[in-house]
């Protein structure tokens, strides 16, 4: 019988393989947060909608506010700073604890053709930085955030959603 307990240093082995191969640590998890969290909001955000209106197929410097959410689907990238962002809705009734716009039909009505905003942070590789967003910022669906990146959007694609490749998030904290 070959069970893990009989061979402990294969177990070893493999566990000193998987933590060699996680390329980040909490150093570079706080160098990160250095980097991209801005302490102040910065200005001239866009909704989604207004940034679509002023964004094409070029790469432009943009700011976008909006809220942590996918429409049903889950905002977040396992294992990546990558999250969606959706409208932040104006009326008072979204502002109710415990309501959750994929769910309410008011919501669904009024944001049917806002774009999402696909935002990801990349390290200085050009690669999606390996930390969850979740962890990385403090993030949770339904948060609102600020994001400051180069934006680009696709007339042509099935789905409007602007890709943002963000080098600066500002958290908004509720008052």
């Amino acid at each position: 019988m070959n069970t893990p307990l009989r061979h402990p240093w294969l177990a070893l082995l493999v566990a000193a393989g998987l933590l060699a191969a996680h390329p980040c640590s909490a150093a570079d998890a706080d160098t990160a947060r250095k980097q991209f969290v801005l302490a102040e909001e910065p200005p001239g955000s866009l909704t989604p909608t207004a940034a679509k209106e002023r964004l094409d197929a070029t790469p432009q410097q943009v700011v976008v506010a909006g809220r942590i959410g996918a429409r049903g689907m889950e905002p977040f990238l396992e294992g990546k700073a990558s999250f969606v962002l959706v409208e932040i809705p104006a009326d008072d009734h979204a502002k109710k604890p415990g309501h959750d716009a994929d769910n309410c039909p008011f919501c669904k009505k009024k944001t049917a053709n806002a774009p999402m905003v696909a935002v990801q942070f990349l390290g200085p590789d050009g690669k999606p930085i390996p930390i969850d967003a979740r962890k990385l910022f403090g993030l949770a669906k339904g948060v609102d955030v600020v994001v400051r990146g180069t934006g680009v959007f696709d007339a042509k694609l099935a789905l409007p959603i602007i890709q943002l490749t963000a080098d600066g998030i500002h958290v908004r904290r509720a008052p």
